[in-house]
């Protein structure tokens, strides 16, 4: 008997065994993308963050108000570090990846900015 002549019953089943698989794999990629576009955002927001605060310590605030002003611009849970070298003040943000444990990162911001009370003076 040709395969025609039993209406293809020897397929019946693989629509089913080929969604078993396929669906699982696009929701796992669908996941992986969504995590891939929040630490997209989450790295951003260090970048602002750190440049918020060179700013803020750039032009001579206090430290309390520069680290609140990098801090209001960074993803929860970051940290934020201050530091000078000679005429330059340097703003370090770090902050935990979201997501899950296997998929944490430490994303990292850094920013430098001259000191305005060095700008215009003569070299």
């Amino acid at each position: 008997m040709c395969r025609s002549e039993t209406g293809g019953r020897g397929d019946r089943g693989y629509v089913t065994a080929e969604a078993a698989v396929v669906v699982p794999a696009l929701v796992l990629l669908t996941m992986a993308l969504v995590w891939a576009l929040m630490a997209t955002s989450a790295q951003i927001q260090c970048v602002d963050a750190a440049r918020a605060g060179a700013r803020a310590v750039a032009r001579q605030e206090p430290e309390g108000a520069s680290v609140a002003a990098a801090r209001q611009a960074a993803p929860r849970g970051a940290r934020v570090t201050l530091g000078r070298e000679g005429d330059l003040v340097r703003v370090a943000v770090e902050a935990p990846a979201p997501g899950l444990g296997a998929l944490s990162l430490t994303l990292r911001a850094e920013a430098v900015a001259r000191a305005e009370e060095s700008v215009g003076a003569s070299a």
